[in-house]
């Protein structure tokens, strides 16, 4: 899976989790009538994937990649917890 070293494809492996988690969560379950109590936990799991990613890309010494996932990741979590709070 990390075989380049490249800061935009680190960028999106680090948006696929969290993407993946909004359309299954957010539209897919909200659409069935499904409440969650904790509405943002699947986001939350998808930044601990993102961690997971980060590990491994920094494994195999890939600098641009982890530095991809990370803004990716921090950039998620900020914009989820911003979006709570005003909401």
């Amino acid at each position: 899976m990390f075989k380049s070293n490249n800061l935009l494809l680190g960028m999106v492996y680090g948006l696929i989790p969290p993407v993946l988690a909004w359309l299954i969560f957010a539209v897919w379950l909200k659409n069935d009538g499904m409440m969650m109590d904790k509405p943002a936990m699947p986001y939350l799991i998808a930044i601990g994937i993102n961690l997971v990613l980060l590990r491994f890309s920094a494994r195999a010494y890939l600098d641009k990649t982890s530095n991809g996932i990370m803004i990716a990741t921090f950039a998620c979590t900020l914009l989820i917890f911003i979006l709570k709070i005003y909401r």
